[in-house]
């Protein structure tokens, strides 16, 4: 965990102060909605379709246990008991009043929270693996990294308006859970063969109207040069990003417009001319960032004590514990994922007393750290092995067990026409519906690992475009319809789907999702031939072929 000081608490406590103040001049009429929408949006506040949502930052996705309990406050006393997960390592309060916002925002801010530049056409929050510093994969803490760039970019003067909103992404393991590939920037964290830290810089992913996989324009960046080189990219793209037309703002259509080999020419001459400058990281700077993450004191343990052996010949631990329980680095701890899509509730949601739940749980058996995945589903990234049967007795009475992790009802979805004033369609129910025909654990893991994805509009929030089943909704002559892709993927191979066929109703989704998975249980080349692997091999005409013919 990061630790803040005294400046990072009286920043906030300034910044609700300011709000207060702008609410209190829109609840008396002094500010109109137009005047007040760009001061609200530079605090995640945001107006949806029946009310004001707050969207709090979760810094490349670690909270302690105070901090989710604080939530837990603010989802009980200000919402309607609940917050939301989202697939950007933030969580979403759909139902706060007005009037109680700065409260809300002020207890928030007690504990080192808040909603500062998740939203605006600004840097965002940069998000990364929600394993970092536990899995054995990784060669260094990409949070380190993270951290400097939320410090450099929190109300950045020359980046605060950019052409358009701005994503990063920082992975440092072989496997990318952090979707580096689809976003504005893209950092893989890696050694050189000379044993050299520094990162692949991509440029210019996405989603949204016009997705695109991000370019490799750098394939080795020395890691004290991060902040030079972001800054030269951000200038390019200030400079040179589209302000005419918001759907042509982003820089991946600046990117794909003069191409990754110009941009990345304009970008080299920038930096080449700023390197040298104050943003160049010395050591000693980098490690006051470091020494600030305070790191759990691990025990000497063994690997799978006799209390865990004798634990899994429950069939039903042994089953949560195959799937949601993960190597750590540390020999006799393991990285637990805890499921937010229980069947039939609408995925990434946690009531306030689960998130009170999962504190109390974090405190005592994973030294108060826990983590927000881009999958919507949280994480206990340091758990002693010896205590998983009691952690798992805890989380299943909560409802927080489920098995489900990675399997096919394990779905990413946005919140769509039920909250979201920009959507089309709905998500959360086209979820649920799916989830339950998949209600059968035997059945979900006989299928194996397949990724869904939602999206109640084109602006891709549910990344549909890189689901393994991506479904997108779309409206038609005042009716909800929906485009179904396959094939696409958001890790170190990531792809975009392809389309399967005409869109077809809400009413027809779930038996469309049903019958493509029959149809690769039917195609795969084995019982460990993956989704995504059939469809690789075969395209998706094998399975339009059979879909459509029953639909």
């Amino acid at each position: 965990m990061y630790a803040y000081d005294e400046f990072d608490r009286a920043f906030l406590a300034e910044r609700v102060a300011e709000f207060r103040d702008q609410v209190g001049r829109r609840l008396s009429g002094a500010l109109s909605e137009d005047e007040f929408k760009p001061l609200r949006l530079m605090n995640g506040v945001y107006l949806q379709l029946h009310a004001y949502m707050l969207r709090i930052a979760i810094p490349y996705g670690t909270l302690n246990a105070a901090q989710l309990r604080r939530m837990a406050h603010v989802a009980r006393v200000y919402d309607r008991g609940y917050g939301h997960f989202t697939t950007r390592q933030n969580i979403q309060f759909n139902w706060i009043k007005l009037d109680e916002l700065p409260e809300a925002m002020a207890a928030l801010a007690e504990v080192g929270v808040h909603g500062i530049q998740t939203s605006g056409n600004c840097i965002r929050n940069v998000t990364t693996d929600q394993w970092a510093a536990a899995t054995p994969e990784e060669c260094d803490d990409p949070r380190i990294w993270a951290e400097i760039l939320r410090q450099y970019s929190t109300l950045h003067p020359e980046f605060t308006y950019l052409p358009r909103k701005f994503k990063i992404a920082i992975t440092a393991a072989g496997h990318d859970r952090a979707a580096i590939k689809v976003h504005d920037v893209g950092l893989r964290l890696h050694r050189n063969e000379a044993g050299e830290l520094g990162f692949e810089v991509l440029v210019g992913g996405g989603l949204g109207r016009t997705p695109f996989v991000g370019k490799s324009i750098r394939p080795f960046l020395p890691a004290r040069e991060l902040l030079s080189y972001i800054e030269a990219i951000m200038r390019v793209y200030n400079q040179y990003g589209r302000r005419d037309n918001i759907y042509k703002a982003r820089i991946k259509i600046l990117v794909h417009e003069i191409g990754a080999e110009e941009f990345s020419k304009a970008v080299e001459a920038e930096w080449e001319a700023t390197r040298e400058g104050a943003l160049h990281l010395t050591d000693e700077a980098i490690a006051e960032i470091r020494d600030r993450f305070i790191y759990p004191a691990f025990e000497t343990l063994a690997n799978e004590p006799a209390a865990l052996t004798e634990a899994l010949a429950d069939p039903r631990f042994a089953t949560w514990h195959r799937n949601s329980v993960h190597a750590h680095k540390v020999p006799g701890y393991s990285i637990v994922t805890i499921s937010l899509k229980p069947v039939g509730a609408p995925p990434g949601d946690a009531t306030a007393d689960q998130m009170d739940v999962v504190a109390d749980l974090a405190e005592r058996y994973g030294f108060s750290e826990i983590r927000v995945g881009h999958e919507q589903n949280l994480c206990l990234p340091h758990v002693a092995q010896k205590d998983l049967p009691a952690l798992w007795a805890a989380l299943d009475a909560a409802g927080l067990a489920t098995p489900n992790v990675n399997l096919v009802n394990d779905i990413i979805a946005c919140p769509g026409l039920d909250y979201c004033a920009l959507a089309n369609a709905r998500a959360i129910p086209v979820a649920q519906e799916i989830a339950k025909r998949f209600a059968d654990l035997d059945r979900a893991r006989g299928v194996g690992r397949l990724h869904i994805n939602i999206s109640g509009c084109i602006n891709a929030c549910g990344h549909h475009h890189v689901g393994h089943i991506g479904i997108l909704g779309v409206e038609k002559n005042g009716q909800e319809f929906y485009q179904i892709t396959l094939g696409g993927r958001a890790d170190e191979h990531a792809q975009l789907g392809t389309l399967l066929g005409p869109a077809v109703s809400y009413e027809q989704v779930p038996g469309l999702v049903e019958d493509v998975v029959d149809t690769y249980m039917e195609l795969r080349a084995g019982p460990h031939e993956l989704f995504i692997d059939t469809v690789a091999r075969l395209g998706v005409e094998p399975f339009k072929e059979r879909v459509y013919a029953a639909h």
